[in-house]
């Protein structure tokens, strides 16, 4: 099927049996909710071969749990987002009501990357389902297996009248862009996300980008160097640092970078459980490292199963400009935090800022002073599991908020709607207009 026949089909769909209810909605997440579980090792099996090696955990968490979790977390919340809203009316207008309500906005489009192909198919279709709409899904062709999965899991869960998966590669994915979707989502690289915008733009398709950045954790004076360390691996080994939100480049204010490196050989966190996704994204990782400082915090597994590494480049390397998707962390020492805010507004906004030892003061520093997506303290890359907060990027790391309440509302049309009464003071201003119309207009102007 080509993406212009699934949007047709679920064109046909909406028009033979009308929007989805609420009841019907809440009925679908519960379903797709439990496919997923239902499917948990399935999953497991189909990526540890896509990717020639995955860590069972970083598929049954981050790609599994955390879809089933939102579905489950919308389902509850979704009478309450789905009320209209009151809102004002000035009193010339007096007695009309008024009030927004959110209406589905028809069907929407979801074009999916390879890290993490269960939760970034599958968590905008969580969303835009909430919101009442039908779901064409675009799998990544470099994780065939899982794609075949997804298909089924939607078919199980949501049925063909409501969700449809169209599978293939570059020129597939081209014709998909380019439909004229009621609404388009698309995560992966800043520079595709920008010809997937402008093919949207050609039909003035609304989107919803989720792309990429190089997120910098600033490790401040006041850090405790061993726990911020952990931290920072912590989040840097999950998927063998192929996340979008993964710390990039470690700025490092008041710390000696061989501090930091002892401190990181001493967390025990030296080898991720999962491979690089393919050869070609090692390939990238090698070239992006030419010239660079390296410190291995282990031995590597296999060409493709490598232990995270400490880098150190010159300014003009491209370690320091391109999103490093992988297991190398750079590391940069910083003057003074001035510095290190310098660096980070020196470059596109990233989709997460993280610190470390930051005290209230230097927080809001930080805040006043860059633009990012999420500003984070202590931790990396486990507010993106929170279906109750929003997440998205800023500039080149992203345009447009979802999961959880911000989620329904990108997939739903705000609608005015209003009521008027049988008569008002407004109604003197009706043509043609009489003496009394001018006294009024020179009372409601001194009012202002």
């Amino acid at each position: 099927m080509t993406p212009a026949e699934a949007l047709a089909a679920l064109r046909a769909a909406e028009a033979r049996d009308g929007r989805l209810g609420l009841d019907r909605r809440r009925d679908l997440l519960a379903k797709l909710a439990d496919e997923v579980l239902a499917r948990a090792e399935e999953f497991v099996i189909a990526l540890d071969a896509d990717y020639g090696g995955r860590s069972r955990y970083d598929t049954l968490l981050a790609d599994v749990l955390i879809v089933a979790d939102a579905a489950r977390y919308s389902r509850r919340k979704l009478r309450g987002w789905a009320k209209p809203r009151r809102a004002w009316v000035p009193y010339p207008f007096w007695p009309t009501t008024a009030a927004e309500e959110p209406v589905p906005k028809g069907v929407v489009g979801i074009i999916a990357p390879w890290n993490y192909p269960v939760q970034l198919a599958l968590w905008p279709v969580v969303d835009a389902i909430a919101a009442g709409n039908r779901v064409v899904v675009k799998p990544s062709e470099f994780v065939p297996r899982t794609a075949a999965l997804l298909g089924e899991v939607l078919e199980a869960a949501l049925g063909r009248d409501v969700a449809l998966a169209v599978q293939g590669g570059r020129e597939v994915a081209e014709s998909f862009a380019a439909q004229p979707w009621d609404h388009l989502v698309f995560t992966g690289g800043t520079s595709t996300g920008r010809k997937v915008a402008e093919a949207a733009a050609r039909n003035l398709v609304p989107v919803t980008l989720e792309l990429g950045g190089k997120c910098p954790a600033l490790v401040l004076p006041g850090a405790d160097l061993r726990e911020a360390a952990r931290n920072i691996l912590a989040g840097k080994a999950v998927n063998a640092g192929q996340t979008c939100i993964a710390p990039d480049t470690v700025l490092l204010v008041g710390h000696a970078p061989a501090d930091f490196a002892d401190a990181c050989r001493d967390s025990g966190i030296a080898l991720p459980e999962g491979a690089i996704a393919s050869e070609a994204q090692a390939a990238r990782l090698d070239a992006l490292t030419v010239g660079a400082r390296l410190t291995p915090l282990g031995a590597d597994g296999d060409a493709r199963r490598r232990a995270l590494t400490l880098a150190e480049a010159a300014q003009n390397s491209p370690l320091q400009q391109e999103e490093i998707f992988g297991p190398v962390l750079a590391i940069q020492a910083m003057p003074d935090l001035a510095g290190a805010i310098a660096w980070v507004t020196a470059r596109p906004p990233p989709l997460a800022i993280y610190l470390f030892g930051a005290t209230r003061s230097e927080e809001a520093a930080v805040a006043a002073g860059t633009r990012s997506g999420a500003l984070v303290t202590g931790r990396a890359i486990e507010y993106a599991a929170f279906p109750s907060l929003g997440f998205g990027g800023v500039g080149a790391s992203g345009i447009g908020r979802y999961h959880g309440r911000a989620g329904f509302l990108a997939f739903s049309d705000m609608r005015a709607r209003v009521r008027h009464g049988r008569w008002s003071l407004s109604r003197f201003f009706d043509l043609p207009r009489k003496p009394i119309a001018e006294k009024l207009t020179k009372q409601l102007v001194k009012k202002r």
